[in-house]
């Protein structure tokens, strides 16, 4: 049997539904093509879900770029800042079951950040967030979130389904029965990954969970939970993505030739120069661990935290 696609929240225009104000759509290609393929979408319009008609007046934040209000651009008096932060208590409550949101970019009800609020004269002021995105991730503050335009960029994008497949992976663990055994191989199989996002956090969580026998599991788990995924949510970078190759070329350093080690230094090195991708140096070392395995190595989420199919580190 094939697995479940893991779900992901997901603004309704961006797959192309038509409700927006003007009537229209903001189909993104990557979402309804390359993401449709491993992800099951669930599309949601807080606008629409409201009970505002398409199409409709627009809408647009004003105020407290803290605490805006959504009202409209012709009728200021049509207030929906309660309305939809009602609706997002509701649909947080009601989707459980997905492991990220796709959020689309600047809606004033939507946008994750950078919003324009406007002030008296019509004047843009600092930028804010969207009414129903704030209230929502507000209920799930673990949740990987991210605007559509962001995922263009290849960092973003790859660090955000990274994210998701965590997230997904430890609900399964919740599902099946969190124990102490199961918390400690879960967290060995992040570590590389999290070497390369957050060295400092590497270390923090491995503290903490060594003094695991001292804590109720009940209350340390969604703690280290959350202090994972905040850790998951800064990009590697080259500079700490060499380090971890580094780390794992030293489990073959007994096995390869004095001619292999010289191309996998090779490789490493031309990746953090910036000459090669990501997937060159990690493609060699995944030949090497599959000639010479590893249970520790091959368990590490980090040699493929996402499908190889969607070629995320091709372009890092």
């Amino acid at each position: 049997m094939q697995p479940s696609k893991a779900k992901l929240g997901i603004s309704a225009c961006l797959l192309g539904a038509e409700v927006r104000y003007n009537g229209g759509h903001k189909l993104s290609r990557l979402c309804s093509r390359s993401l449709a393929e491993h992800f099951e979408f669930v599309p949601v319009c807080p606008e629409v879900g409201i009970g505002m008609p398409v199409p409709r007046q627009p809408i647009r934040l004003v105020g407290d770029p803290q605490a805006p209000r959504a009202v409209g651009t012709v009728e200021r008096s049509h207030d929906v800042t309660d309305a939809l932060a009602a609706y997002a208590e509701r649909m947080a409550g009601e989707l459980q079951g997905i492991c990220g949101f796709i959020f689309m970019q600047q809606s004033p009800s939507c946008g994750l950040e950078r919003v324009k609020v406007y002030q008296e004269g019509g004047r843009p002021s600092e930028p804010g967030r969207g009414i129903f995105a704030a209230a929502f991730c507000a209920r799930h503050p673990d949740l990987p979130v991210e605007e559509d335009g962001r995922l263009n960029d290849p960092v973003l994008r790859e660090n955000f389904l990274t994210r998701v497949f965590a997230y997904a992976e430890w609900q399964r663990l919740l599902q099946e029965g969190l124990t102490r055994r199961a918390l400690i191989a879960f967290h060995s199989r992040y570590k590389y990954l999290l070497l390369a996002t957050d060295p400092l956090q590497y270390k923090a969580l491995g503290r903490l969970l060594g003094d695991l026998a001292r804590h109720d599991l009940a209350s340390l788990a969604p703690h280290y939970f959350s202090q994972l995924m905040a850790a998951l949510k800064r990009c590697a970078t080259r500079g700490t993505h060499s380090n971890v190759l580094q780390h794992l070329a030293g489990y073959l350093k007994r096995a390869l030739s004095p001619d292999e080690k010289q191309e996998m230094q090779q490789l490493i090195g031309q990746y953090r120069d910036g000459v090669v991708p990501l997937v060159v140096p990690l493609t060699l070392l995944k030949h090497h661990f599959r000639r010479h395995p590893d249970r520790y190595i091959a368990e590490q989420v980090y040699l493929q935290p996402h499908p190889e199919r969607l070629s995320l580190r091709n372009a890092l």
